[in-house]
């Protein structure tokens, strides 16, 4: 088995990983042990999809044999790996910070979030001259997300658990990138389907963010709602 075989190995182990247990984390008790465990789990299988599928991506994007299929299709692995990677590293780093006062100006932590916003910008204009339907509208979401990340950032918390909300929409934009991976292509391969509607490629994206907005908004009323002084 050659090195291009053994990452493809792992990237699907990875992938079946963090699909099995993204969920987990969200159904659990905050903080607790289930949720601690899960959420590490879910973390290194998406390292695992992240970096697998960025050398992936980056081999056949350079071997002269691909064509223009495989290049759009290499295109759509090295994206998700910066998607995926940006914002589980997002996750972390938030509860890593989750005591600051101030603006946040560390180079990776704003570096991350400015390579999503690039590399979606790119393959978007990309999709939209080659007539890709995934590929023009898909990174809309890595626009979103990345501007969310840079705007937390850049200015100083206004909330209480500010950080909370942030890994919260973190780790679900994340596992947006791992179902949506898994839709496209694992899901028609185990079921030996050629194709798929394009809807379902995005139904991952329909039903999650209306779900991180909505996670959002309720925690923000529970949490940071002002407190009614009686006269």
């Amino acid at each position: 088995m050659d090195l291009f075989s053994i990452i493809r190995v792992l990237h699907i182990i990875g992938g079946f990983t963090a699909l099995l247990t993204f969920w987990i984390p969200v159904v659990t008790r905050k903080g607790g042990r289930a949720h601690k465990i899960a959420g590490w789990v879910y973390v290194w299988g998406m390292i695992i999809v992240a970096l697998s599928a960025l050398y992936m991506g980056i081999y056949r994007l350079f071997d002269p044999a691909s064509t223009n299929e495989v290049i759009s299709f290499s295109l759509f692995l090295i994206y998700i790996s910066i998607l995926s990677g940006s914002t589980a590293y997002y996750g972390i780093r938030v509860l890593r910070f989750k005591g600051r006062r101030a603006v946040h100006k560390q180079l990776l932590d704003l570096g991350f979030p400015l390579l999503l916003l690039i590399s979606s910008g790119a393959v978007s204009v990309y999709g939209f001259l080659q007539n890709l339907q995934l590929l023009a509208w898909f990174p809309f979401l890595g626009i979103f997300l990345s501007g969310t990340q840079l705007k937390y950032w850049l200015r100083k918390p206004d909330r209480k658990l500010h950080w909370w909300f942030e890994h919260l929409g973190g780790m679900l934009g994340c596992s947006i990138a791992t179902i949506t991976a898994f839709t496209v292509f694992g899901a028609p391969r185990l079921m030996n389907i050629e194709s798929v509607s394009i809807l379902l490629w995005f139904l991952p994206t329909i039903l999650l963010t209306p779900a991180i907005i909505g996670f959002s908004i309720y925690y923000d009323r529970k949490f940071n709602r002002k407190k009614v002084i009686s006269g």
